[in-house]
């Protein structure tokens, strides 16, 4: 033991398309602003590079889960994400991330949180961050999560074991309401300008808005639609307005500080053919619709789990955005395949209609996820 610092257990894991240190509850201290100085020592934030700490320097790479026994009845463990930022000094705990959350179930059956069941084991997750029960359906074997599987996803390469996440319970968990304002379509306006938008909250609230109100094709990259400064001005100002609406600020100005992770930002478009970060080519044919989306002030690369979850409610909303732009033989369609800069991630949609109201039945996602390190890191005694 080095006598200027603590050693805190960890494990480094990936979850889907996105990475993050794993750590369990009572690693760290309870006071809330000595545990953010750790989890902010520990990913080396703020530094863009991340370079003192184990973060990748990438939004993606920037994640957190606090794992501990469950405080709901109906849960087998509890989760905290954090997106800790390599910009400011902050953990923004307002959202939840559907990658990460794949890797919950099998870190927590691994760690003997929860008893392994051949050949799948079902893990509810209490995700801290909203209150809800998350479902996990995990591939088990020899008592351990399995690693090995010949499924793939786009934007990791390889193949892994399916893991099954229905989201359902998640359906108005940040506002209360699938639609916070009730209405499939809003409008907020943007120096002068009025924009139409969806506002639908599952998994994650998100804002939906199609490509061509903000002068887009749909499919242009991540790295096209940030080099575009004033058009990521605009899309921050009516983020900034829809932050206001979801309630999670008081100014739209106090957005971008307050509440960079949610909500999300997706420009959705018709299926059309676009090459993907990787060179290859999606087809028309292959996708339902195409999505580029913003979290954390960034273009995704890839597409969020709980993007997906929210992108899968908002195409069963007649008159929503999402819905206009899906190909209409989808709408009839249990799996509804999204076309995203790392390629096409399929969502389980169902829902139904009732008392006038939509109300989801299924949200689900697949992924794979695989605990790549377990040890020690290092955190100056100092920061405690």
């Amino acid at each position: 033991m080095h006598p200027e610092m603590e050693m805190l257990r960890c494990a480094i894991v990936r979850g889907g398309t996105s990475k993050g240190v794993f750590i369990m509850k009572n690693e760290l201290p309870k006071d809330p602003a000595k545990r953010d100085a750790v989890i902010l020592a520990i990913y080396g934030s703020p530094d863009v590079r991340q370079i003192d700490g184990l973060g990748g320097a990438d939004v993606l790479t920037s994640k957190l889960a606090i794992i501990s026994p469950p405080t709901r009845e109906d849960a087998d463990v509890d989760y905290t994400f954090g997106q800790v930022s390599f910009e400011t000094e902050f953990v923004d705990y307002g959202g939840n991330c559907g990658n990460i959350s794949s890797a919950v179930g099998p870190f927590a059956i691994d760690e003997g949180l929860v008893e392994p069941v051949e050949p799948v084991t079902t893990v509810r997750i209490h995700l801290t961050n909203s209150n809800n029960i998350l479902i996990a359906e995990v591939p088990v074997k020899n008592g351990k999560a399995r690693v090995d599987g010949d499924f793939a996803i786009d934007g990791c390469p390889g193949t892994g074991a399916k893991i099954t996440l229905d989201w359902s319970d998640t359906a108005g968990s940040c506002c209360g309401k699938l639609l916070p304002t009730g209405n499939a379509k809003d409008v907020i306006e943007v120096e002068g300008v009025k924009y139409t938008v969806s506002l639908v909250d599952a998994g994650n609230p998100l804002v939906f808005i199609n490509a061509q109100s903000l002068g887009m094709k749909g499919t242009e990259s991540p790295s096209e639609i940030e080099a575009n400064k004033p058009l990521m001005a605009t899309i921050e100002k009516i983020r900034g307005q829809a932050a206001v609406i979801f309630g999670l600020v008081d100014k739209p100005e106090d957005a971008a500080a307050k509440s960079p992770y949610i909500p999300f930002f997706a420009i959705v478009s018709p299926p059309a053919e676009y090459k993907t970060i990787s060179g290859t080519t999606v087809k028309a044919e292959e996708v339902d619709l195409v999505s580029r989306l913003l979290f954390m002030l960034k273009m995704h690369k890839t597409y969020p789990g709980t993007g997906t979850v929210c992108t899968g409610a908002a195409v069963r909303v007649p008159g929503s955005v999402a819905w206009e732009v899906l190909r209409e033989e989808a709408r009839t369609r249990l799996t509804v395949n999204i076309g995203h800069p790392g390629g096409v991630i399929p969502v389980e949609a169902e829902a139904e209609l009732v008392a006038g109201q939509v109300k989801t039945k299924r949200l689900g996602v697949y992924r794979t996820a695989r605990r790549i390190m377990d040890g020690y890191v290092y955190v100056k005694k100092s920061v405690f």
